[in-house]
């Protein structure tokens, strides 16, 4: 089994670790095909409530390894063909009913950022630094870049990061929206899971088709929108866990109307 990607499954979190840090996480041909691997295998594990996503080594990913590409020859189809597995990969998380935190201890450069913005809430480092540098070698962005990007900071700060070889740093980041929250290098790991652990110990499924909701609906027409909510919301009324959470939360709301 391939380690470029590695998988751990504990209480319902499961982690999800780059792990290439001698190439700082870029994805080659292997790690492509792990990561949308696991993808599928995770986001279809019913005892799965949600995951995290991190990386080993000082950067959390370089995006794709144009190195490698280049010296094995890879002809433009090969390229595609590379794209389209780790498009699948994202495209699997991101339209998934699991949510999703990602721990950015390091740099994110290139297509790093697109696999970052598969996460839903990102906590990064201090240290953390985000750039793109796509057209520095003369190629255009990828892994959902052009769409997850825009949707986190803007179309104009996409752009600005884009169309400039600048790097921001992690306040930022922070202040753009690209992530949620900024902690000391040390922390990153254990707030993440926090983050993860607070939704599996409420209704994480409730959380998770919130996260798909929003998702998917920017591609969507908004009568497809509402159409989904109703639905969504409906079947959630018949759960169990949310027919105990709504007796709760009437008893409590009662005892405070008693009270005043």
């Amino acid at each position: 089994m391939s380690e470029t990607i590695l998988l751990s499954i504990d209480n319902g979190l499961a982690r999800v670790t780059f792990n290439r840090p001698a190439s700082l996480n870029a994805m080659d041909g292997e790690m492509g095909a792990r990561w949308r691997d696991i993808a599928h295998e995770v986001t279809s594990d019913t005892s799965v409530g949600a995951i995290l996503l991190d990386a080993v080594g000082p950067a959390f990913c370089a995006g794709g390894d144009v190195v490698a590409m280049a010296s094995s020859g890879e002809d433009p189809d090969g390229l595609k063909a590379l794209a389209d597995v780790i498009h699948d990969g994202i495209r699997t998380f991101v339209e998934s009913d699991k949510p999703i935190v990602g721990a950015i201890q390091g740099a994110v450069a290139g297509g790093g950022l697109g696999l970052a913005l598969t996460a839903d809430y990102l906590v990064a480092s201090e240290k953390s630094k985000f750039v793109s540098k796509y057209a520095n070698i003369g190629l255009t962005p990828d892994l959902g870049v052009t769409t997850l990007l825009p949707a986190a900071i803007g179309q104009r700060r996409a752009l600005q990061l884009l169309l400039q070889d600048i790097t921001i740093d992690a306040a930022t980041a922070l202040e753009w929206g690209l992530v949620a929250e900024v902690t000391p290098p040390e922390a990153v790991a254990t707030r993440a899971e926090e983050v993860a652990r607070f939704w599996l110990d409420n209704s994480t499924a409730a959380f998770g088709q919130a996260k798909r909701l929003v998702r998917t609906g920017a591609g969507r027409s908004f009568r497809d929108n509402l159409d989904d909510e109703a639905a969504t919301i409906g079947g959630r009324f018949a759960t169990d866990d949310a027919a105990a959470r709504i007796a709760a939360f009437a008893a409590a709301s009662s005892k405070k109307k008693a009270s005043s």
